[in-house]
C-alpha cells in the first residue's frame, strides 16, 4: 500500500480532531469514506482491527459497513458520474470545488493500472514539487541557481555584444 500523502494525512487529522478512542477515529474516518487499509495506516494499527470495529458497529446499527458517506462538503469516497455519448464526464460540483475548477479550468489526469485520477492544479503542483525535491540536494535553492544562470547569461551576452561594438 503507497504511503498516505501529507494532503490525505491533513484532511483524516481533521475527520478525527477531538475524539479520543480508536473506534471513534475509525468509525469517522469511515463515514468520511476511507478505506479499511488506509484508516490502519493512518492510526498505526492492525487492518484486523479497523474491520473489527467496523463489523461490530454494524452488527450493532444494522447498517451496511460499506455504505459510502458523504463528508461535510458532500464529498463522497465513491460518486457515479455520467459520461455523454461525445465522452463528456460531468464531474458535481462538490468535487469541482475540490479540484478547484468550480467555474471551469483544467485538472490533470493520472493514469494507473486501469484507473483515472483527477489531480486538481494545486495537488499538481505540489506532485511535482515533490518529484523534483528527490532530485535536488539538501538545502539547494533551485530559484537561487536560475538566477545566478540568468546574470552569467546576461553578463556573456553583454561581453559578446561589447566585442561587437
Amino acid at each position: 500500500m503507497p504511503e498516505l500523502t501529507n494532503e490525505q494525512r491533513g484532511r483524516m487529522e481533521r475527520a478525527v480532531a477531538g475524539l479520543k478512542t480508536k473506534s471513534e477515529k475509525i468509525r469517522a474516518l469511515h463515514r468520511a469514506g476511507y478505506e479499511r487499509s488506509p484508516i490502519a495506516q493512518f492510526l498505526g494499527i492492525r487492518y484486523q482491527h479497523v474491520r473489527n470495529v467496523l463489523v461490530q458497529s454494524q452488527r450493532a446499527t444494522g447498517k451496511e459497513a460499506r455504505e459510502p458517506y458523504a463528508d461535510s462538503a458532500g464529498i463522497r469516497r465513491y460518486e457515479w458520474a455520467a459520461v455523454g455519448t461525445d465522452g463528456r464526464v460531468v464531474v458535481p460540483a462538490p468535487y469541482r470545488r475540490l479540484l478547484g475548477v468550480d467555474g471551469g479550468g483544467q485538472v490533470l489526469m493520472l493514469v494507473d493500472d486501469g484507473e483515472i485520477r483527477l489531480v486538481g492544479r494545486d495537488a499538481a503542483v505540489r506532485l511535482a514539487q515533490e518529484i523534483v525535491a528527490k532530485y535536488v540536494p539538501e538545502g539547494t535553492r533551485l530559484s537561487d541557481e536560475l538566477i545566478e544562470e540568468r546574470h552569467s547569461e546576461a553578463r556573456r551576452e553583454a561581453e559578446t555584444d561589447a566585442r561587437r561594438a
